[in-house]
């Protein structure tokens, strides 16, 4: 439940440097920080055993963040999929101003939605489990995987048993596109969301 002491305590948490948050999205749980901060973004990369060369995800209050983070104009159909489908259960991956890639989503979750809302910044995000592990659909199951425990954890209930992570689709400068995960916006969807006038 989205109640202003439990918002407050999670902004009060991000505040704070190196914090980690565990909290739920409308596909996974998940680990965000504050999108500029290192030191927690070294702990979330600890708490799951993830890779270093596997970038973080930006969840954004809203689309015009991306081009902010990203540092050039977004391709012209990742506006069109950006607009379509979020907030929603899809990634964006697009070049990046330093020659490399950036990737982006605004989950359809009531809980982050006004954690985003309220905090007005960017923050990183990935899965809440320990890499190479099925997605926790439950609190109990991302605590128990994780190295260590997050600064705040929001219990959002258990997640429906079908949930699955976000389709993920890279859009390059050219605007040719590449699904590199499906999930429930399957390739048909956004076939046809790129094809609309």
């Amino acid at each position: 439940m989205i109640t202003e002491p439990v918002l407050s305590k999670a902004l009060a948490a991000l505040k704070r440097k190196g914090a980690v948050l565990l909290v739920p999205t409308e596909t996974v749980y998940g680990l965000v920080c504050d999108w500029e901060d290192s030191e927690a973004r070294d702990r979330i990369y600890a708490m799951k055993h993830r890779a270093e060369n596997k970038p973080l995800a930006a969840f954004l209050p809203e689309i015009r963040y991306a081009e902010i983070l990203c540092g050039c104009p977004l391709p012209e159909n990742a506006e069109k999929l950006a607009h379509a489908f979020m907030p929603g259960p899809i990634t964006l991956v697009v070049p990046d101003a330093g020659g490399s890639t950036f990737g982006f989503r605004i989950p359809d979750h009531p809980w982050i939605l006004s954690l985003l809302k309220a905090y007005r910044r960017p923050l990183a995000s990935t899965s809440a489990n320990r890499s190479g592990q099925p997605p926790a659909l439950e609190i109990r199951y991302a605590l128990e995987t994780l190295a260590e425990q997050p600064d705040f954890t929001m219990d959002g209930g258990p997640l429906p048993k079908n949930s699955i992570a976000s389709t993920v689709v890279l859009v390059n400068a050219d605007n040719s596109y590449k699904i590199l995960r499906e999930g429930v916006i399957t390739g048909s969807m956004i076939d046809a969301a790129l094809k609309r006038v």
